[in-house]
């Protein structure tokens, strides 16, 4: 079971950081992504991190500005997000996953939390 927090409002150009708690023991044994997804759009990629945090994947429109990384001792993985724009306006969620290629995609039987919102004003 993954939750999300630390989303809310911030102007263009701030920062936010999100986090997606885990529980249990398997937590350190898989990867995590981050996906958001806007109203009216579909749920889209953000960014995902491997289970000991040496490899990371992210969007292209949110290279050089989103960080992921995990702290698995308090089974915590954080999106920090810099530089923030309107058009990252959405609910992000997270989820965890064996490999990559299966966090990093969209799944028919995935779960999903309530996920954070974030809002960015121009």
């Amino acid at each position: 079971h993954l939750e999300e927090s630390g989303g809310g409002l911030v102007q263009a150009g701030g920062s936010l950081k999100l986090s997606c708690a885990g529980s249990g023991r398997n937590f350190r044994t898989y990867a995590v992504g981050w996906f958001r997804q806007a109203p009216g759009k579909e749920r889209q990629f953000v960014a995902a991190i491997n289970w000991n945090g040496e490899s990371t994947q992210y969007r292209d429109s949110v290279k050089g500005r989103f960080t992921i990384s995990r702290d698995n001792i308090k089974t915590t993985v954080f999106l920090q997000m810099n530089n923030l724009k309107p058009e990252d306006t959405a609910v992000y969620y997270c989820k965890g996953d064996d490999t990559m290629p299966l966090v990093s995609t969209l799944g028919s039987t995935d779960v999903w939390g309530q996920g954070t919102q974030v809002t960015v004003s121009s």
